[in-house]
């Protein structure tokens, strides 16, 4: 028994040297293949939702071993359950990859490709949708008032919901910003995106919308029905298409809760999408006393006057033209 202890405990510490020397030599072997030179089939590449880590290494990188595969196999599943570091779906740019290190950051971030939609002001739900389309695989209608018309950037592969999320947010913060603006003491933020998107839709230019900004707010002042055109065209088509055809004077007297030229007021809800410039303007309160406006396709351009006399002469000055 006196001889047996000394032996057990000589193979105990032969068996902890050689473990502890095989330990030494995997961290040694994970540092090099880690930082190791790494070439990529293409510089620009996809991962697919659920695709796994084996699958991702040979689809993307020439010069990689089984032996390799298996220890960053272990190395991210380790990370996964220790930081909650996970591998993403998308586009990734792998211009600025290295070595596998690199190469690990960057798709457990969200794909770095951007990708852009631009809302134009004064879309209508099937203009956007049709872009839409082409981005996402599912996507829900997004009401007028929800968001402000603009650029946005986006990486391919985000859901859905994560974008609209984004543009909500966007539009709360704008309107954060104006929150003191001397224009909410007589108009909600819905009344003011109702308003943008009849200047939207009406407007030509930053001065033309300005102009058409000051003549809603002067009719609505005293209670004179606004009498925009785009609101017969959104009552006749309910916006979910072109008329392809001028207004008739039957048109106008149309029943429907969006005929400015039979309602007084604003209509229940946008009839379009707004544009941040047209937001601005709305917060600049740009000052005229214009109440009319037509529309000279000679000049290409609204005319404005300050009272009907003058409107109706002019109207008959561009008529006889």
């Amino acid at each position: 028994m006196g001889l047996e202890e000394p032996i057990l405990l000589y193979y105990i510490r032969i068996f902890s040297i050689l473990f502890i020397l095989l330990i030494v030599i995997s961290l040694f072997y994970f540092f090099y293949i880690f930082n190791k030179k790494i070439n990529l089939i293409e510089n620009n590449f996809s991962i697919k939702k659920g695709e796994k880590i084996e699958k991702i290494l040979i689809s993307n990188i020439k010069n990689i071993s089984q032996l390799e595969i298996f220890f960053m196999k272990i190395y991210y599943q380790s990370n996964y359950f220790i930081n909650n570091k996970y591998i993403h779906f998308g586009d990734f740019d792998g211009n600025n990859i290295v070595s596998l290190n690199s190469f690990f950051k960057i798709i457990c971030q969200p794909g770095n490709v951007l990708k852009k939609i631009t809302i134009v002001d004064g879309w209508s739900k099937n203009d956007l949708e049709s872009v839409l389309d082409k981005n996402f695989n599912k996507f829900k209608n997004i009401e007028y008032q929800d968001i402000i018309a603009d650029s946005y950037f986006f990486h391919k592969g985000n859901e859905f919901d994560k974008f609209l999320k984004h543009l909500v947010k966007i539009k709360k913060e704008y309107f954060d910003k104006h929150k003191n603006n001397k224009i909410f003491n007589n108009f909600s933020e819905n009344e003011i995106m109702i308003i943008g998107s009849l200047i939207d839709k009406e407007g030509l230019d930053y001065e033309d919308k300005r102009n058409i900004a000051s003549v809603i707010f002067n009719r609505l002042n005293i209670n004179m029905k606004l009498q925009i055109d785009a609101t017969v065209l959104y009552a006749l088509t309910d916006g979910n298409y072109d008329l392809k055809r001028n207004l008739l004077f039957k048109d106008l007297k149309i029943d429907h809760p969006f005929n400015t030229y039979n309602i007084y007021g604003l209509p229940p809800k946008p009839i379009s999408y707004v544009g941040k410039e047209t937001l601005d303007i709305i917060f600049e309160n740009y000052k005229t006393d214009f109440l009319f406006y037509f529309f000279n396709n000679s000049l290409n351009r609204h005319i404005f006057s300050e009272n009907f006399e003058d409107h109706k002469n002019k109207i008959n000055e561009y008529r006889k033209n």
